[in-house]
């Protein structure tokens, strides 16, 4: 069974994930800026992470990713992480932002506005 918060579709949300090289942290930034998923990535190099994976405590250097974006976009994020991270098990965790400046707010509401499809240049059939 898949746990989820409760949150409304227009909350803001703070995405974390981490990956093992920069090249990979941009690829994912990359494509959910382009897919208008997130309006903004932060890489922080240099994480020092110690965790214990299949029975062995592991101690390795990675990229961690801040994604803002809103809750409307989080499965999309997941699935994009989730293809992209070549981690058998990526880490994705969504934190609900609840206090934000009023600009900033709407800056990440515009940037993950997807554009309205048009019917334009598309040959509609009529019937006869």
């Amino acid at each position: 069974m898949e746990w989820r918060a409760v949150s409304k579709k227009d909350d803001l949300l703070v995405v974390v994930t981490s990956v093992g090289t920069e090249e990979q942290a941009i690829d994912i930034a990359h494509a959910l800026i382009r897919n208008r998923q997130a309006a903004c990535v932060n890489l922080m190099p240099n994480v020092h992470s110690i965790y214990r994976w299949k029975g062995r405590i592991c101690d390795d250097g990675e990229f961690l990713l801040f994604i803002k974006t809103r809750a409307r976009e989080f499965d999309a994020v997941r699935e994009t992480i989730q293809k992209m991270n070549t981690y058998e098990l990526p880490e994705v965790l969504s934190y609900r932002v609840d206090g934000s400046s009023p600009g900033f707010a709407a800056w990440i509401r515009k940037s993950t506005e997807h554009p309205k499809k048009t019917a334009r240049g598309k040959r509609v059939l009529k019937k006869k």
